[in-house]
Parts: structure tokens; sequence; C-alpha cells
């Protein structure tokens, strides 16, 4: 038996020694890569003191940069804390016990001392005297803290924070919410005082920014710090810096980030693997949306590019201009901050001015151009637009017109909807119209127009992801937008067609209210026009393109609307409930049947009477048959106007409906039950006071002294229209020159010797 308690306790001794190796040895102390500016700079130092090699990956956690050792004051607090005691350590803010993570051994989690002093979080082995020191983690500006949250507590039962150093990340538990929030105010406090820091591509971009007109100073900058030059070894840490455990990746998890700093890494090591890409457009897109889902990284992306593009060998071969095609579609999406902006057309004038005539030199001075008009792009580039900037070339786009017409023209990353406009209505001799433009996205079942401001590489991308959702076709389409003048309109001219056209799309839509035997004359007017006389032989289109559905439906509702006898009672028990589901579903069988016999009969007795109709219009010209179409479609006095669905209307006097017609027009905004030619209220604009969006699916105007508040799903549109008609108003009064505005992206709208309506709200987008 001693013999066994003496093993016992030889095994038991090797065992703590084993967990003291562990948990209470000292940790590898934090080594900064980054450094306060003071740290690395002292005063007097010239630009090219700051020696800074190629990133090597390093054991003692330096990622490779040459740079300076630790300042006397940080060796100071890392290397003599191990040395001094508890009771020395001066200026304690915070302590007392924590339960820390212990990853690697059978012990999850193990309570120790914890410290907080102004430039450090410690723990030791317990709050004695002489209690030994077993890591630190040394606080500055680029540490993070998560504070408690209820699903860890939750799961594990006790509060928990996290804190992100640089090489230490310590997952601190305890069982109080008041302790665990104390502590991670109190660590935050003092990350919030710490100075920036700042890394060495920061320094020397300044050193540069500052010698700029020096030539020989830059040069020689460039020769005595290879970070700043071309590479073909991994980058082991970023270019800039970067919140230790930032969090911000976090919102797309679901893409499969790590943090800032890693994708940072990662990117570079994307970058490289242009040079030996059969295919780089895949890499550049992926790149690109990287960029565009984690926004912090542009500016080191960016930086990355002007360092693969800076004293590169054989600079001018395909595998080194994959770095310059890569910037060229970033310059085409994103803008960098004003610092690395600065420094990357410093780069180009650069680049240009050591190698003119090159493909460098043709890059650069589109790249340069490119910077002057970029706005921030809200997709990634599609594939063709990759490969057209990787060519410097521009997109060919088509744009439809109302009915089969079409044209096609060339624009680039920056060419906005108004400026597509302008260019169709130059094109078409439109330009001295005194109706207004707009672009639509268009399926077969929906439309909706463009901002005047938004990006048409944006639309056309936007189109692919909308094609996989809807399995329908997308097109843009040249419209009338605002009728102001529809009487003004030649009858030879192009745009009298685009009237028929859209006022055709309201009659098939059910949005004309007129009765059955005017809708049968205007589908027979349609025939006349689109294949002429009629003839045995003559191609027809289908009766859905030629005549409103739900006129139709209607129909066929009235003609079932015979009261049917009912079923006999089945009698109670299992059995007979069993055969009444039977007969249940052979009955509505049976209605199914019926219905679709009498949709058959209905159509086929409409259609007869438009061919009817059809055989009566022998000789009438296409000009005579449109002239025709629209005279009945004026009859409505709401021609002209754009109808907006409202699922619900109320009034401050009191009144109100559901699924009623809001019609917006050149001179008031009207209400409709739908299907009824004559408008409920109607409201000229000098009337209005005010209009907007009232919250997020209410739209609001004042009249007046009365409040009109409609629930739709075609706010911004509204608003939009609003503006638009507000505007081209302003205008034709004498306001204005500019007749070729689309959309109006102003806010402020208003007419002459009127009062000026103001807007409640903007919507959430531009407009």
């Amino acid at each position: 038996m001693p013999l066994q308690v003496v093993c016992w306790f030889l095994c038991c001794r090797k065992g703590f020694r084993l967990l003291g190796r562990d948990y209470g040895e000292k940790e590898e102390e934090e080594s900064l890569e980054l450094r306060n500016k003071e740290d690395l700079t002292p005063n007097g130092r010239s630009p090219t003191e700051v020696t800074v090699s190629q990133p090597a990956h390093t054991a003692n956690g330096t990622n490779g940069h040459a740079v300076p050792d630790v300042s006397d004051e940080m060796k100071s607090l890392i290397m003599e804390k191990a040395k001094m005691g508890l009771e020395d350590e001066p200026e304690l803010l915070v302590k007392g016990w924590l339960l820390r993570e212990v990853r690697g051994t059978w012990i999850k989690q193990r309570r120790y001392w914890f410290v907080l002093s102004q430039d450090s979080l410690d723990y030791y082995t317990g709050p004695e005297k002489g209690a030994r020191r077993l890591g630190t983690l040394v606080l500055t500006n680029l540490c993070s803290v998560i504070w408690p949250d209820k699903q860890t507590f939750k799961e594990t039962g006790y509060w928990s924070i996290t804190v992100y150093g640089r090489k230490h990340c310590y997952k601190l538990y305890s069982k109080h919410f008041n302790e665990a929030v104390h502590w991670a105010c109190a660590i935050q406090k003092i990350i919030d005082t710490k100075a920036p820091v700042e890394t060495p591509t920061q320094l020397l971009i300044r050193d540069i920014e500052e010698n700029k007109f020096n030539p020989e100073e830059v040069e020689n900058i460039y020769q005595h710090n290879p970070i700043l030059k071309y590479t073909q070894g991994p980058l082991y840490a970023p270019l800039l810096p970067f919140p230790y455990g930032s969090l911000e990746h976090t919102y797309h998890s679901g893409k499969g980030y790590g943090s800032v700093r890693e994708e940072a890494v990662r990117l570079f090591n994307c970058l490289q693997q242009l040079e030996s890409a059969w295919e780089p457009v895949a890499i550049i897109q992926g790149v690109l949306q990287t960029c565009l889902d984690l926004r912090p990284l542009r500016d080191e992306v960016y930086c990355q590019l002007v360092k693969q593009t800076s004293h590169a060998p054989a600079p001018c071969t395909a595998a080194r201009l994959r770095y310059w095609q890569l910037l060229t579609c970033m310059s085409c999406t994103f803008l960098p901050g004003s610092t690395v902006l600065k420094y990357l057309r410093f780069h180009l004038k650069r680049v240009q001015s050591q190698n003119p005539e090159s493909e460098m030199d043709n890059y650069a001075s589109f790249i340069s151009e490119a910077l002057q008009k970029t706005k921030c792009r809200e997709c990634v580039p599609s594939w063709e637009e990759i490969q057209m900037l990787m060519s410097r070339q521009e997109m060919l786009c088509t744009v439809h017109y109302p009915g089969p017409g079409s044209c096609q023209l060339y624009i680039s990353s920056h060419t906005t909807a108004n400026e597509v406009v302008r260019r169709i209505q130059e094109k078409l001799g439109l330009h001295q119209s005194n109706n207004t433009f707009a672009l639509y996205e268009q399926n077969a079942l929906w439309e909706q127009p463009v901002a005047g401001n938004a990006l048409i590489a944006d639309v056309l991308t936007s189109f692919s992801s909308k094609e996989a959702e809807t399995k329908s076709q997308w097109k843009l389409c040249f419209k009338l937008y605002c009728l102001l003048d529809a009487d003004g309109i030649s009858v030879d001219s192009i745009e009298y067609l685009f009237l028929f056209e859209q006022c055709h799309e309201m009659v098939v839509r059910g949005q004309l209210p007129a009765c059955e035997d005017d809708l049968q004359a205007l589908a027979a007017l349609r025939l006349q026009c689109l294949v002429g006389d009629f003839g045995t032989h003559a191609p027809c289109p289908p009766l859905d393109e030629l005549f409103p559905a739900h006129v139709l439906e209607a129909r066929v509702l009235l003609a079932l609307a015979a009261p049917q006898a009912p079923p006999p009672c089945p009698l109670a028990g299992p059995l007979w409930s069993h055969a009444a589901a039977a007969a249940a579903r052979k009955q509505k069988a049976e209605q199914d049947l019926r219905l679709r016999s009498r949709w058959k009969e209905e159509a086929a007795a409409v259609m007869g009477a438009i061919l009817e109709r059809w055989k009566g219009l022998a000789g009438y010209s296409r000009r005579d048959s449109m002239a025709a179409y629209l005279a009945i479609a004026r009859q409505w006095s709401g021609f002209g106007c754009t109808l907006y669905e409202v699922d619900f209307y109320i009034s401050s006097t009191g009144s109100f409906s559901q699924k009623l017609w809001l019609g917006v027009a050149s001179t008031s905004v009207s209400l409709y039950r739908q299907g009824e030619a004559e408008a409920l209220e109607s409201f000229p604009y000098g009337q209005i006071c005010s209009y907007g969006i009232s919250d997020s699916n209410t739209f609001k105007i004042t009249a007046g002294d009365r409040d009109l508040l409609f629930e739709t799903t075609k706010l911004t549109e509204i608003m939009q229209l609003m503006n638009a008609y507000f505007s081209a108003t302003h205008r034709r009064r004498g306001k204005g020159d500019n007749a070729d505005v689309t959309i109006a992206d102003s806010t402020e709208v208003g007419f002459p010797h009127l009062p000026t309506p103001t807007l409640l709200e903007l919507p959430s987008h531009p407009v």
C-alpha cells in the first residue's frame, strides 16, 4: 500500500507540472507590429530612416517588418512586469477574479486574478503579494472588446467578454452581469485613450506626400523601403491598420469572411494569383465583391495594387499587367479615402513619367480619368463589364422603345440614366419635346422607372439576379414619363407612337376605365394598326394582348353566378366522411372543368365581336387607327395620368376607403375607384401644401386643411413622379432651361406664384 501511495503521488506531481506548463508558465509577450508614430520616427529623422523590409514570416510575431524593436516605454511595461510583484504594480484601475477560457486541454476554464492598468490587461496566479504574472495583453487603440450577450449566458451560465489583442485573445467569464459590464467598460475606456498607431506603410505614404516635389528623395524612399515595391512573396500582415478581432465581418458571416485583418492578407494572395490565372475575371470579381462587402478593405487593396505596380520586373508582360487591370476595375467601382487617393494619383503620375507611351501609361491615364467620375457602385461589375474594363473599352447597351423598336449605344461604368435619356432624345429627335422621358426596368409583368442618377451598369448587373429570381427576361425601356402636352405631339412623330403604345399598355392592364363596347372597339383598332385590313389568313395576336383580362373574368363569373343545387348532406360516420371527401373532390374538379369551358366560350365570344369590328375598319391607315384609338381613350378625364394602386386611404375629414387608384397627372392628383371613370376627389397642385413619405408604407399629402394618407407599395415612385411634374412645370414657367431632365433628383419642388409644397420625408435612397 505505501508503494502505491508513493506511485500515485509521483504521477500527480508530474500531472501538476504539466498543468503548470500549460497554465502557469509566462505566455509569449505581446510584440507589436504597429507602432506609435513617435516610436518609429524619433525627432530629427529623415524620411528614409524608416527602413522597412518586405514582410517575411518570423517566429516572434512581428510579421517580418524590419521595424525598430519595442520602444523603451513598451520594454519597461512588458519586461519589468515579470520582475515586480503584484503590490508594486502602478496605476491599477480594476482587479478581481475572472475565469479565462483555455483551449487545447481538458480544462475549459481556469480562474485567475486579473489586473487592468493604463497599458495592459494582466493575469496572475492570485491576489497575494509576490504572485506570479502569467500573461499580459498590451492595450492599443487597435484592440477591441466584445460585450456580454444573453446567448452565451444561456449556453454557459456565465456572462462573457472577449478582449482582442494583436497576438492574444482573452475570453473571460463572470457569473455577474454588472461585473462583466464593468470590466468591458473599463477596458474599452483604456483603448479609447490610446493614441492612434500607424503602420510603416502609412508613415512612408506621408513621407512621399511631403517630398512629392523632390524626385530624388522620393526615389531614395522607394530604394530603401522594399515594402513599397513589387514582391513575389506572401504578405503576412496588412499594409494599413485594422482593429484586432474586428466585428465588421460578422455582418457577412454567411459569406464565409474572417476578420478584416485576415481578409486583407487573403486578398493579397488573390492578387498574386492573377499573374498565373488562365481566366482572371472570376478572381477580379471576387476581390471587388469582398471590397463591396467589407468597406475598410478598399484602401488596403488600393495600397496593395500600388505596391505590386511599383518597380515590378518585366512590367509590361501580360502577367504584370493583370494588376493594372484590377486597378482599373477598382477605380471604376470604388473611390479610396482621401489620403490613399493622393498617394494613388502620385503613383499614376510617376508611372506615366517613367514609362511614356507604354501600356502602363495607357492604364494610368484611363484610371486617372475614371477617378474623376466614379461614384460608389451598388453592384459588383458584371463579367462582361470587367472584360470591357480590362481592355479599356465601353459596353454596348440595348434600350427598347414602346412597341418593337430598340436602339444600341455604348456606355461606360459611369453613365447615368439621365445621360442615356438625353442621348436617346437626341438620336430620335425628341430633345425639343415638351414632355419628359425616363428609362424603365421592365419584364412581362412588372416595370419601374430608373432614377435619373442611377448608374446603368448597376441596373444591367442587377438584371442577372432578378432573372434568376423571377425566371423572366428583363430589359431597359425608354418611355414617356411626364405627359405635359399631349395635344402638342405631332401625329407623324415617334413620340405619337410612344403615346399610342403606352396608352394600349394601360388598356390591357385594365387601367383605362371604359365600357366593354369601347374596349372591343379599341381592340379592333389595335388589330387594324398592327396587321392592316382583316383577312382570313391575317396573323392575330392572342386575346390577352388586345383586351383586359379582368373584364373577361367578370363575364365568366357572371355567367357562373347562377345558383347551383347543393350537394346532399352525407350521414355521419367515418365511411360516409370518406365518401363525402371524395364527392367534394369530384365536385371541385367538375367546377374547374366548367370554369375552363366557360372561359373558352366567353373568350371566343369576345374575340368574335372584336373580329367583326375589325372587318368594319377596312381602309383605315395606321395613322388613322392610332388617332381613332387615342380619341376614344381621351374621353376619360384622367387621360395621361399614371395610376398607382392604393391599398388604403383615409382623410382627416373622416372619409376612408380601400383598393383605390391614385392618379398623378400634370396638373393634379386624383383618386378613383378601380374601374370607374369619375374621380372621387381631385387636388390641383396649387392646393397641395406638402407631400412625402410619413412612415415605411404611408404616403401623406396635405392639401389646404386636409391630411390625406395612402398605404401603397409605390411610395418612392409616387414621390419621384410628383417631383418631376413640379420641376417640369417650374421650368415651363421660365425658371429653368434644361428640358431633358427625367426623374427629378431635387428635393425642392414648387410652382412660381403658387404655394411651395414641402417634402415631409425623403425616400430611403436618392431619387
